[in-house]
């Protein structure tokens, strides 16, 4: 095969190398971005062909396309869909901001397949028909962030919810010393703790539901500015129908296409949730790292399971990588949502300028969270086991234990109590005993501490 073939477009001749699907405007955007070596993800690819098949079957059942032309064109579209011509679309994210480039890499590709296949196509006038850049990029956007959520991030987050629901039942019975501003406070149970993660998993599921409810609403049909220009009127619910039909999402046609076009709230939003999200499991592991810490000079309530050697030069250290993996990833992902903010309100007059950073950070903050809930679940929570002897030493030591002979004794005294235990580095038990009047087996009573995780007042 040639090294290179000599390809034109209405600007002119350009070279293209011999064995590229693509044509002239793909090598442009080539050429004219050599920023990053960031490339739209598998799950945007995935889109985009889902979308041109979709059209081709719309376009021939309306009857803008031949069988054959529409046949070629389907088939074609589903095997960048699938994944087979992921090689063929190397231009960098940071380009045009409509995406204009990667909806014609699309158009190239699929056309020259179709032309291979013996049919008469051409990138704008068959595969593009009834369609414009400006409105094929946002909804590829929500479709694959609908898409890649639905099928990758919601069944690891509830993954991830039954894994610490599990360990929650497990521990419910084993008190600890509880902490606010990382100092003792009241005892409570692993499994009330877990719970508190739990909930907050629960509530970013149903943020993240929500959310893809905007994102179900698809601004195809709008073509260039909104007004749906060489459109048929009927192209855009009819686009959403045959996505339902090929993805099994509830995909509906926009109300308003302007509105669909020109901002990307619904994409803001989602990143919104996910982001939400990455500040929930920073949360959560982070209070494994704390957990785990030691385990000697540390607080050592936990010992997550060892999968690496933690240090090159410190023998037999051993480290929370899993953790320290997730906090970066929600690090990640709050950055690639303060960037999909500034892109969102980048929406001037008709159309949105940043689509290409919109759809590359909510996907990889979509994909990466994803990854990093199943690594959580599997390798830190499932596993972590409890230094049961730990964790009594330092109930026993806790001088807040007191509070819970407030009623009884007063907070003057209590306070006193407490302090006086912390100076003399004694249990709360033996000095309850010298300086409240109480009996050893009221004071059992009164400072048992899995009666004390129930709350309200004990006598």
């Amino acid at each position: 095969m040639a090294i290179y073939r000599i390809e034109h477009d209405s600007m002119g001749e350009l070279k293209v190398p011999g064995d590229a699907l693509y044509g002239a405007q793909t090598q442009r955007a080539i050429d004219n971005f050599p920023i990053s070596g960031l490339h739209l993800p598998r799950q945007f690819i995935r889109a985009l062909g889902l979308i041109k098949a979709a059209a081709a079957e719309v376009n021939l059942s309306m009857g803008h396309l031949k069988k054959n032309q529409a046949a070629a064109i389907r088939k074609a579209s589903m095997a960048v869909a699938d994944g087979q011509y992921d090689a063929q679309f190397p231009i960098d994210i940071f380009q045009t901001g409509s995406g204009t480039s990667t909806n014609m890499n699309a158009n190239e590709v699929i056309a020259h397949l179709a032309v291979a296949a013996g049919a008469k196509v051409h990138p704008n006038d068959h595969v593009n028909y009834g369609q414009s850049s400006n409105d094929v990029i946002p909804t590829a956007i929500h479709v694959s962030a609908t898409l890649t959520t639905s099928e990758h991030l919601l069944p690891a987050l509830k993954h991830l919810r039954k894994a610490i629901d599990k360990r929650a039942r497990e521990l419910k019975n084993t008190p600890k010393t509880g902490r606010t501003h990382l100092m003792d406070a009241m005892p409570i149970t692993f499994g009330q703790e877990l719970s508190g993660w739990s909930a907050q998993i629960g509530a970013s599921i149903e943020r993240i539901e929500d959310a893809l409810k905007r994102m179900c609403r698809l601004p195809q049909g709008g073509t260039a500015v909104g007004t749906g220009i060489n459109a048929d009127p009927r192209f855009g619910p009819a686009m959403a129908a045959q996505l339902r039909k090929l993805t099994g999402a509830k995909f509906e046609s926009a109300e308003n296409y302007f509105e669909g076009m020109a901002a990307q709230d619904a994409a803001v939003e989602l990143s919104g949730a996910v982001k939400t999200l990455a500040v929930a499991l920073m949360k959560i592991a982070n209070d494994l790292r704390w957990m785990n810490s030691g385990p000697l000079a540390g607080l050592g309530e936990i010992a997550l399971p060892a999968l690496q050697p933690g240090s090159s030069i410190m023998p037999g250290k051993v480290n929370p990588v899993i953790p320290e993996a997730v906090v970066m990833v929600a690090a990640q992902v709050i950055g690639n949502d303060a960037s999909i903010t500034i892109a969102g309100q980048s929406g001037n007059f008709q159309l949105n300028v940043m689509l290409p950073l919109i759809a590359h950070n909510l996907l990889q903050s979509i994909e990466i969270l994803g990854n990093a809930s199943v690594l959580l679940a599997d390798n830190a929570i499932a596993g972590f086991t409890v230094n049961k002897e730990r964790v009594a030493e330092a109930l026993a030591m806790n001088p807040i234990l007191v509070t819970a002979l407030n009623p009884v004794i007063g907070y003057e005294k209590g306070a006193a109590t407490a302090k006086q235990a912390y100076k003399e580095h004694r249990p709360i038990m033996d000095v309850a005993l010298e300086t409240t009047g109480l009996s050893k087996d009221e004071l059992k009573k009164l400072l048992d501490p899995m009666t004390l995780t129930r709350g309200g007042i004990h006598g």
